[in-house]
């Protein structure tokens, strides 16, 4: 996973950007729902029901992507002291499992259909009504692309998945009832009605893979760790420092902040007034990189002959 930084902004600009965002592919998701729904009943068309599937699971996940949103920028309190930014993580894993679900729903009807083929009907409407969808699949995108490149946010990343994944089904569901109507190839209908779910099945992995990543507390890339030991060793008063550890807060980029813990080295013949002066240079210094972090740094003597976890964690990965 690679978080991503986007342009600073206050966390109030932040967090009105980004529910906008979701706020926007919801209603939108929902007016293609419907528009779905009547030219699947219409047309009669597992390609148009394969793509009403997953605009359901679309609605669904932008009402949880807003949900998570809206729970996730809840300051810290009493029972939640890291913050409530796993709650996007949480929502996303949901999201992976009704994309999933959606997967196997068109497989099964896909699989019915190519075993008791029908002839379409009705397929100019369903045409026009997947020419809609693709309208507001581009809309909802280009509003998310915009919101991306500003603030980072793991559930509307995810919900921009599928609306990307939704134009390429789109205009291969067109393309299904188009060739459909040529007449003795019903079977093209129920094909790329699988070929949807394939994608389908695809996505949701890609979503689980992120949100595993949050909740696992991965590490924040080696060129962000490097960054701040280079903050942490730019003071002039600092000797070394080790046992850096890192994660996100829970969008899956710096814009919500991280947690960073590390042991900073100093003389050990400073008194504990300048020593904790320093240890508050380096921190300010930290924090001026990475707003919205959380930063525990633990002083020691340099030069301490103590079990770093540095090398605990060296040891055991040359073990394996």
């Amino acid at each position: 996973m690679e978080p991503v930084t986007g342009t600073q902004v206050s966390a109030e600009e932040w967090q009105r950007l980004r529910k906008r965002a979701v706020r926007t592919s919801l209603y939108i998701a929902a007016v293609l729902a419907a528009t779905k729904l009547a030219a699947a009943v219409f047309s009669g068309s597992v390609a148009v029901l394969s793509s009403l599937a997953d605009s359901l699971s679309d609605v669904a996940a932008s009402g949880l992507a807003l949900w998570s949103v809206e729970v996730a920028h809840r300051p810290a309190d009493e029972e939640h002291r890291f913050g409530h930014g796993r709650a996007e993580a949480l929502s996303s894993l949901v999201q992976a499992a009704l994309v999933a679900a959606s997967g196997v729903f068109v497989l099964y009807a896909g699989i019915v259909r190519f075993l008791e083929p029908r002839e379409l009907v009705h397929t100019n409407w369903a045409v026009g009504a997947m020419a809609l969808s693709m309208a507001g699949s581009a809309w909802i995108v280009a509003v998310q692309t915009q919101t991306l490149r500003r603030v980072q946010s793991l559930a509307i990343r995810a919900d921009s998945l599928h609306y990307k994944g939704d134009l390429a089904a789109n205009a291969a569901v067109i393309a299904a009832l188009l060739i459909s109507d040529l007449g003795g190839l019903q079977w093209f209908d129920p094909l790329l009605g699988a070929l949807v779910a394939t994608y389908l099945f695809f996505a949701a992995i890609s979503i689980i893979r992120r949100s595993v990543d949050q909740l696992m507390d991965r590490e924040l890339p080696d060129s962000v760790r490097e960054k701040i030991s280079r903050i942490v060793e730019a003071d002039p008063d600092t000797l070394g420092h080790h046992d850096l550890r890192t994660r996100s807060l829970g969008t899956g980029s710096l814009d919500s902040g991280a947690h960073i813990e590390l042991h900073l080295e100093l003389d050990g013949h400073l008194d504990l007034t300048r020593a904790h002066d320093i240890t508050d240079r380096v921190e300010q210094a930290l924090h001026a990189a990475f707003p919205q972090s959380q930063i525990t740094i633990h002083t020691e003597p340099f030069g301490l002959e103590d079990e770093r976890l540095d090398h605990l964690m060296r040891t055991e990965s040359k073990a394996q």
